[in-house]
C-alpha cells in the first residue's frame, strides 16, 4: 500500500514528486512512454518554448541555460532527466494507466501488467489527452495526407505540393510559419486572421517578466480579471503572424467548413488541389479511465486548486488550475506548493 501514486512523469508529476519526497510519503510515479521527457520529444522538431530561462524552473533544481534563453524541446527533455536522477526519483516508465477506482478507501490503479495500490493519487497527465480533428477531416480522400499537430515533426514528412495548415493558436502559427518558409510550397492557412500577438520581448525585457511585474499570471480563475483572461482568444506569443500571413505563398482562406474527397469547403473558396493538411486544431480531455470523476461540463475534473471532490485525488498540471501560469513550467511550482501544504495539514 503505497501512499501515493502520481500518473505522469512530465513538469507536473516531477513537481508534486518533489514535495511529496520531502514530506517522506511512500510513493511512486508512473508514465506511460518509455523515456522521462517522451512527452515534449514527441512534439514537432522547431519547438521551442516562449519562456525564457529564468520562468522555467521546476521546485529544487533550476533550468540548466543562459537566462534569457529560450529552450527547445531537446532541451526541456534533458532538464526533466536530469531533475529525476537528482532527486532519484522513483518513476516507473512503460506504464499506461488503463483505469483508477476508489474502493474501500484506497484507490486502485490497473494497467497492463497488475495494478497497484495507493491513499492518494496525483493526476499529473496534463490537457493534452486526445488530439481533436473536425468531423470533415473523414470525408477526405485518402490521396491528401492529414496530420495533426500531436504528430507533425518537420515538412519532410509532406507530400510534394500545396499544404493547408489549420488552427490559429501558437502550434498552428508555428507549424504554419516553418511549412510555408519554403517559398515554392503554395501554403493555404485556414483559421482566423485577426489575432492578437505579442513580441517575446518589449522594451528589453521578456514578455515573461512584465507578466511577472503585473500579475497577470497571478490572477485566480474565479476572479474578474481572472475570468475576463480565461474567456478572450489567447494572443499567439512570439510569433510575427502579419508578417506570414503576408507571404506570396501563403493563401488565407478562413474557416474549414466541410469536406468531400479533394474539395475543401473553406469560408473563402473551393481548394482543389492540397495534397497535405496539418491539423493543428486542439486535444479534447479524456478521464473517463477515473471510476466516479465529477466532471465539467467542458470534460474537465470538479476540483478546487488540484483538490477534487474525491478525498486523495488531486490534480496538477491543467490549464488554469488555478491561474494562467498553472500549465506553464514556471508556474507549476505554486500549485505543487500549494497542493503540499494542503497534503500536510491532512
Amino acid at each position: 500500500m503505497l501512499d501515493f501514486i502520481v500518473v505522469g512523469a512530465a513538469q507536473a508529476g516531477l513537481s508534486i514528486s518533489y514535495y511529496l519526497q520531502k514530506l517522506g510519503k511512500n510513493f511512486i510515479i508512473v508514465d506511460k512512454e518509455d523515456e522521462v521527457g517522451a512527452s515534449w520529444l514527441n512534439r514537432w522538431d522547431s519547438l521551442t518554448l516562449f519562456t525564457p530561462t529564468e520562468f522555467n524552473h521546476l521546485p529544487g533544481l533550476k533550468f540548466p541555460a543562459p537566462k534569457g534563453h529560450y529552450p527547445n524541446k531537446y532541451e526541456v527533455a534533458d532538464y526533466f532527466k536530469l531533475y529525476a536522477k537528482e532527486f532519484n526519483l522513483p518513476i516507473k516508465l512503460n506504464t499506461f494507466i488503463e483505469k483508477i477506482e476508489k474502493k474501500e478507501g484506497r484507490f486502485i490503479i490497473t494497467h497492463k501488467h497488475g495494478s497497484y495500490e495507493a491513499k492518494n493519487v496525483v493526476i499529473a497527465t496534463g490537457p493534452f489527452h486526445i488530439p481533436y480533428t473536425p468531423p470533415c477531416s473523414e470525408d477526405i480522400t485518402d490521396d491528401i495526407f492529414q496530420i495533426h499537430s500531436n504528430y507533425y515533426k518537420n515538412p519532410s514528412q509532406l507530400n510534394p505540393g500545396p499544404t493547408m495548415v489549420v488552427g490559429a493558436g501558437d502550434s498552428g502559427f508555428q507549424i504554419l510559419d516553418e511549412v510555408s518558409s519554403d517559398k515554392e510550397r503554395k501554403t493555404y492557412y485556414s483559421g482566423e486572421t485577426n489575432i492578437a500577438t505579442l513580441p517575446q520581448e518589449i522594451l528589453g525585457k521578456t514578455l515573461w517578466w512584465w507578466f511577472t511585474k503585473t500579475g497577470f499570471l497571478s490572477f485566480s480563475k474565479n476572479s474578474f480579471i481572472g475570468k475576463k483572461i480565461n474567456h478572450s482568444r489567447q494572443p499567439v506569443i512570439g510569433t510575427d503572424v502579419k508578417e506570414i500571413l503576408n507571404r506570396n505563398n501563403v493563401i488565407p482562406v478562413g474557416r474549414t467548413n466541410d469536406a468531400h474527397q479533394e474539395q475543401i469547403e473553406t469560408e473563402k473558396e473551393t481548394i482543389n488541389d492540397i495534397k497535405n493538411i496539418v491539423w493543428a486544431t486542439g486535444y479534447r480531455p479524456n478521464f473517463s479511465w477515473i471510476k466516479g470523476l465529477e466532471l465539467t461540463p467542458e470534460g474537465y475534473p470538479n476540483h478546487k486548486r488540484g483538490i477534487s471532490s474525491m478525498k486523495g485525488l488531486y490534480f496538477i498540471g491543467l490549464p488554469w488550475l488555478h491561474t494562467r501560469g498553472s500549465a506553464t513550467l514556471g508556474g507549476i511550482k505554486k500549485d505543487a506548493k500549494y497542493l503540499k501544504k494542503y497534503i500536510t495539514k491532512n
